[in-house]
């Protein structure tokens, strides 16, 4: 029996090298034409549309309302143009979404320009009814098509063109042309330099020199490095400080100092004030030599390292944990691995956006599927990562109209130079790159697969469930998150036997965290769900929640202080390897 299994194995492991071989000598032109079509994959989107297609063919009652609705938006629109295109809301036939300020401008209320635009928004429409609730198609695909078709409506807008945008006809005329001069320019300048996807994003990429002098200014030391991270230890501000310090762990695609931008929103500085002391992790920015790096390299080198500094150096036993984004997804993966093993050096658990349960992870999550991460993984292996402009476009897609179309008029037809970007638009270009394997692993086991909340998730070859994690949690989603929706990260409260203080805030993925004490025009909803209560959906928490102005970040003070321990003797700062904030944060 053993020669036998040894004989299984050898030709096992024959037959692996021999598929391995194979894959190794297609790979090249796969690698060349996912390069070409820039990760994304044809396939997967030709089946997409394939199958509604098919299913739109075989629902005659789908098509008799679509057929009514065309109709009765050609007699809507025929109408409101017969009328001479009457400047009165009530007299137009649809009004724009909200938030769609496209055509906001007079030009747009006179004809023929208002006919024009109360086209194209009839046709958005009939094309969102098109894409929608299809009989029979799949909820994924049916949302992924509606997507897809509002993308391409959005690229048709006529505001994204010269004869038919009154705005710039008129400001092209005022100037004889010298906009479109100075467009034109803009427009080469940015080809020639391949500068394309930045512009589609937001602003202009951090000088290194601002990093340090104007942002990321907290006084620290970094007192530990890895190969992937610094952790940096931030001097008190305060007499006295609660013993358990606060880990924060932003997500390694950005650059760690959007929780230190400058003072007057900085989180750092604010933690300090209160009397907590402050450890930060500072990812490096990976490139091509990094690429075999995966998940558990960053949990290892990242999280755990500094947990091990932490409690070592302080001498304390517990920590409160805090993570963005991924970086919170990683921190769940931590706490429910040191959960398995009794470790109970944490603390409490802060979730800032972010999510455990990738079933519902908005409009990213449409369009990952076998095919589509086979041609990104082809992508990113010729590259040995995939790099942070092409990740920053992908986002862009997610609100074209703001970040790519309206930017595309503004400097192409109207010849505007870009509004100096202010310190969160500065700090969202300041790009970083992520090893092909994390990255592939994490759309796999995460978005792909949902494994973390299915408790499939492996960590050093054991399965981990965020069902042992019974700790304190406080997590906050944000309004308007198109990265991860606030419903989504509401699944927390299911996931874990934990007493969860939820908080939701109004804003964006980014302008909803960095939400200081001050800032004008902020509001938020909280309330704690005991793990031993009824659960309630994220209705029902909106019903119960209760409704504050400002900003949530006291809240969480109040919180972190309610599950610390009293305050006293500040801790010595050591000498350290450096001055924050490190060498990591400024790699380029």
């Amino acid at each position: 029996m053993k020669d036998l299994g040894a004989e299984t194995g050898k030709a096992a492991s024959s037959e692996q090298v021999t598929n391995k071989q194979a894959g190794t000598a297609t790979r090249p032109l796969r690698q060349f034409w996912a390069q070409q079509l820039g990760g994304v994959s044809p396939v997967s989107t030709l089946s997409m549309m394939n199958d509604w297609a098919l299913h739109l063919m075989s629902a005659p009652d789908k098509q008799l309302e679509l057929a009514q609705q065309a109709q009765a938006h050609w007699t809507a629109w025929w109408e409101f143009v017969a009328k001479g295109c009457p400047d009165d809301p009530q007299a137009r036939p649809i009004a724009p979404q909200k938030g769609d300020r496209r055509f906001d401008g007079p030009g747009w209320e006179k004809p023929p320009f208002a006919a024009l635009a109360q086209g194209f928004l009839l046709a958005e429409d009939f094309a969102d009814q098109a894409t929608s609730e299809v009989p029979g198609l799949d909820l994924s695909r049916d949302k992924a098509m509606t997507f897809l078709a509002r993308q391409m409506m959005d690229a048709l807008a006529p505001s994204n063109f010269l004869l038919t945008n009154p705005e710039v006809l008129e400001k092209t005329a005022q100037e004889q042309g010298q906009n479109l001069m100075r467009g034109g320019a803009q427009f080469w300048e940015d080809w020639a330099a391949y500068h394309m996807p930045q512009k589609m994003g937001a602003g202009q990429k951090v000088p290194n020199s601002q990093v340090g002098t104007e942002v990321a200014v907290s006084t620290g030391k970094v007192v530990l490095r890895t190969h992937l991270m610094e952790l940096i230890q931030y001097a008190p501000t305060t007499d006295v400080v609660h013993p358990e310090p606060i880990l924060l762990m932003p997500a390694w695609i950005m650059k760690y100092y959007i929780l230190d931008l400058k003072p007057e929103n900085s989180l750092v500085r604010y933690l300090t004030s209160q009397g907590f002391t402050v450890f930060m992790v500072s990812w490096r920015n990976p490139d091509a030599s990094d690429s075999e790096l995966g998940m558990e390299d960053y949990l290892e080198q990242g999280p755990l390292a500094a947990l091990d500094h932490i409690c070592s150096s302080l001498e304390v036993s517990a920590v409160h944990g805090c993570g963005y984004c991924l970086g919170g997804t990683l921190l769940s993966v931590m706490a429910a691995a040191l959960a398995r093993k009794g470790d109970d050096r944490l603390k409490t658990v802060t979730l800032l956006a972010a999510q455990t349960d990738f079933s519902e992870a908005g409009e990213l999550n449409l369009f990952i599927d076998e095919s589509q991460l086979s041609t990104l993984e082809d992508m990113m292996a010729a590259q040995g990562y995939l790099d942070g402009a092409q990740m920053g476009s992908a986002f862009a897609v997610m609100r074209s109209n703001n970040l790519i179309w309206s930017r595309m008029v503004r400097s192409y037809l109207m010849g505007e130079p870009d509004v100096p970007p202010n310190d969160l638009m500065a700090w969202n270009a300041d790009t970083t790159r992520m090893p092909a394997r994390m990255h592939a692993d994490y759309l796999r086991r995460m978005y792909l697969n949902n494994d973390l909340a299915a408790g499939r998730y492996e960590v050093q070859g054991h399965a981990i469930s965020l069902r042992d994690v019974r700790l304190p949690v406080f997590a906050v989603g944000t309004e308007s998150d198109h990265v991860a929706p606030w419903t989504s990260v509401y699944k927390v409260h299911g996931l874990t036997h934990a007493d969860v203080t939820f908080a939701l805030t109004n804003g964006g993925h980014n302008a909803g965290v960095i939400s200081e004490p001050g800032h004008k025009r902020r509001h938020f909803r909280l309330h704690t769900a005991l793990d031993s209560a009824s659960a309630l959906t994220p209705e029902d928490w909106l019903d119960v929640a209760q409704l504050r102005e400002g900003s949530w970040w006291p809240a969480w003070a109040d919180w972190l202080a309610a599950h610390s321990s009293p305050k006293g003797a500040v801790p010595e700062m050591p000498e350290g390897l450096a001055d924050a904030p490190g060498s990591y944060v400024r790699m380029g």
